[in-house]
């Protein structure tokens, strides 16, 4: 039998799935890769004329050392996912998630709202949102949806912010993203967090859960840890990934694959009457 039948069984058994995506799965809605240097590089060419790579970006001191270039970075990736449309992918999950007595449940790194946009109600950001602002002096613990009118206009040839940038509504003073970044001890996390307690409880209801993990790399584990272990007392995970598929046969399934290509063949094999490769 192959892997794809294999997928295949495991969701036509299913009571109820579980969604664990990394960046990947972003991939095929056209969103830039930043894998590496030279990835993020091909994404964003002036940052590599500057000889800036995404981990320096990601860094929360620029918000308050240089505010343009930290809100360069994020308002354009802001503006980017507002106009985004998650591909078909996301709609091939919903449906197979929906005909589940148990539902469905999402776990993602990505902080660009893709699964929110795609109709997904219980879904664990556990790196925050771009969609969130909080304050960058701390003057209160409160996060909010960024407004719609936050428009952040940036010079395309440095990239960097033209005043005026997000501000905080109780002090006035500059407001970040809701975004846990690197080496980052003022990212504010009780949004993340009660998402994940939401997760969780769900999780401990739901009866013959499948795990489909997708686009998860292991230079950040998080996504993996979580999909292996919410797995690891039935075996039931189905990681798609094109470039580091390795998976123990014992806890699951490995596809060396897209996220789109795969869910694409999963929708046909998968239901009454699909056919077993």
């Amino acid at each position: 039998m192959s892997e794809l039948a294999r997928a295949a069984e495991l969701l036509d058994g299913a009571g109820a799935l579980l969604i664990c995506a990394g960046a990947g799965m972003g991939v095929d809605s056209g969103l830039p890769d930043f894998r590496g240097g030279e990835g993020f590089w091909r994404a964003y060419p002036p940052y590599a004329r500057l000889g800036l790579r995404f981990e320096e970006l990601a860094d929360p001191r620029h918000f308050a050392d240089d505010p343009e270039l930290a809100w360069g970075f994020y308002g354009h990736r802001l503006s980017l996912y507002r106009k985004t449309v998650p591909h078909e992918g996301f709609r091939i999950l919903r449906e197979l998630g929906a005909r589940l007595p148990g539902g469905t449940g999402v776990f993602t790194s990505n902080v660009d709202g893709q699964f929110q946009e795609a109709g997904f109600g219980l879904v664990s950001e556990v790196h925050g949102s771009i969609h969130h602002l909080q304050c960058l002096a701390g003057c209160t613990r409160a996060i909010w949806p960024a407004p719609e009118e936050t428009d952040v206009s940036i010079d395309p040839e440095t990239m960097r912010a033209v005043p005026p940038l997000p501000s905080c509504p109780r002090c006035g003073g500059l407001a970040r993203p809701n975004i846990l970044m690197f080496g980052d001890d003022s990212w504010v996390p009780d949004r993340g967090q009660a998402q994940l307690q939401e997760l969780t409880a769900w999780r401990r209801t739901a009866r013959d859960l499948v795990v489909v993990e997708l686009g998860a790399g292991q230079a950040i584990p998080t996504v993996r840890r979580y999909a292996e272990l919410a797995s690891a007392a039935t075996g039931a995970l189905i990681r798609i990934n094109p470039r580091e598929p390795e998976i123990r046969h014992d806890r699951g399934v490995s596809i060396a694959a897209g996220a789109l290509e795969t869910l694409t063949a999963l929708a046909a094999a998968t239901g009454p009457g699909s056919p077993r490769a």
